[in-house]
């Protein structure tokens, strides 16, 4: 029976994030198709590490464990995936669109002579019928994004190629536990047996790795502003309202692009995808790459000078104003209340 597959990113015995949204996401997949969900996971001292996949309904777990595997290195990791796809022989394998899922997702695509989709937002199965061929093709996998320029959604098929893959996005998908109890099979994958002298070439000598000081997935409340705020200095005015509310700033795309706040603040496509409470979009015109990082959050305030503005659509309520007259009364209302 074909599966539903996980490549899991995995660092000093912590399971990516990103991977357990994407286990998430492929029991929901795998549900729909009637299969199983499988997942692998390469690095070093694993022992234990499927309590923290399991609970995802994970069917199959495959594990190697071997110091030569962390950090991750394209070769070998790219050589013990190659190996398990090969024969598990997948109906859908899923990566996260991080540094590693963008470096080893394209090889293996390339090995398996399959296509493979960049920066899904949205998975889901349906049909296909090729008006060609005058032919349908069943439960395949429809992976989703916004493309030229953000324009429209692209629905992306591989209804000739096998297996179906895609890299998805950081924060794009519900992270949910299936059940806490549940029983994975483990199968462990001895590295000496698949890995070759050539596959181990590259030594990581030194890493410097520096951790943000934004966290933004994780804010309840995030006052983000576009463009239309106008300038760098007028972002003063979003970060006293954050201040007060108890909350972060982001940003969209636009906004960074001009230099009005850092790129680690930006949210969107190619930024960073929040759920918070509640989101405070000021001069935010709307576009598909800002919406599809935050169109998820409780409650979305608009707050434009332009009454036709795209955001205002999925916002629970809109402002239509001046922002330099808007966002003063705010921080004063606010103030006030906060006493």
């Amino acid at each position: 029976m074909k599966s539903v597959f996980v490549y899991c990113e995995v660092e000093n015995q912590e399971v990516a994030e990103i991977s357990q949204e994407l286990l998430s996401a492929g029991k929901r997949l795998a549900q729909k198709l009637g299969c199983p969900l499988d997942a692998m996971v390469f690095g070093k001292n694993l022992k234990g590490i499927e309590n923290q996949i399991s609970p995802y309904g994970v069917d199959k777990l495959f594990i190697s464990d071997d110091a030569r595997l962390e950090p991750y290195k394209t070769l070998p990791h790219a050589a013990l995936a190659h190996k398990v796809l090969k024969e598990q022989d997948p109906q859908i394998v899923l990566f996260g669109a991080t540094s590693v899922g963008r470096d080893l997702a394209p090889r293996l695509a390339s090995k398996l002579n399959c296509g493979l989709t960049a920066d899904t937002t949205i998975l889901d199965i349906g049909d296909h019928f090729d008006k060609k061929e005058k032919k349908e093709y069943k439960d395949l996998l429809y992976a989703i994004r916004p493309a030229f320029g953000g324009s429209i959604m692209a629905n992306i098929i591989n209804w000739d190629m096998h297996p179906q893959m895609a890299t998805v996005r950081e924060g794009v998908m519900k992270k949910e536990i299936f059940d806490a109890n549940y029983k994975t099979q483990i199968i462990e994958i001895n590295a000496n047996e698949i890995l070759k002298d050539e596959d181990l070439i590259v030594e990581v000598i030194e890493r410097y790795i520096e951790e943000s000081g934004v966290n933004l997935k994780e804010a309840p409340i995030i006052v983000a502003g576009g463009y239309g705020v106008g300038s760098k200095e007028n972002f003063d005015l979003l970060r006293n309202l954050a201040n007060i509310l108890g909350g972060e700033v982001g940003g969209s795309r636009a906004a960074v692009d001009a230099g009005f706040i850092d790129h680690n603040r930006q949210i969107g496509q190619t930024g960073t995808t929040v759920r918070p409470k509640l989101y405070i979009a000021a001069g935010i015109s709307g576009a598909i790459q800002h919406t599809a990082g935050m169109q998820d959050a409780s409650m979305i305030i608009s707050i434009n000078n332009d009454p036709e503005a795209p955001i205002n659509d999925i916002a629970d309520y809109v402002i239509t104003g001046d922002l330099g007259v808007v966002l003063p009364k705010m921080i004063k209302y606010y103030k006030e209340n906060a006493k």
